[in-house]
């Protein structure tokens, strides 16, 4: 005859229930992280290539003789700020 087991035939009961919504809400937690981290850090080098760019833009313009040396430092201190 096969014995009933009383209390126990329902799984790992109510505490395992919580400690799955537990590492749902952990693992959830650690995509968001994940996926923010990736997008602020292509954020940050976009940025880092723009003003870069801007530099090198103005570097050759003031090679070629475009602008004046006054002009020169002064949009290169603003660019440098930003």
């Amino acid at each position: 005859m096969m014995r009933m087991m009383y209390g126990w035939g329902w799984g790992y009961g109510i505490g395992g229930f919580i400690w799955s919504i537990v590492w749902m809400a952990i693992e959830i937690g650690l995509i968001v992280a994940a996926i923010y981290f990736i997008i602020s850090l292509f954020r940050g080098t976009k940025n880092r290539n723009k003003e870069s760019d801007a530099i090198e833009i103005l570097k050759e313009r003031y090679a070629r003789g475009e602008m004046s040396e006054e002009e020169y430092l002064e949009r290169k201190k603003r660019l440098e700020e930003k």
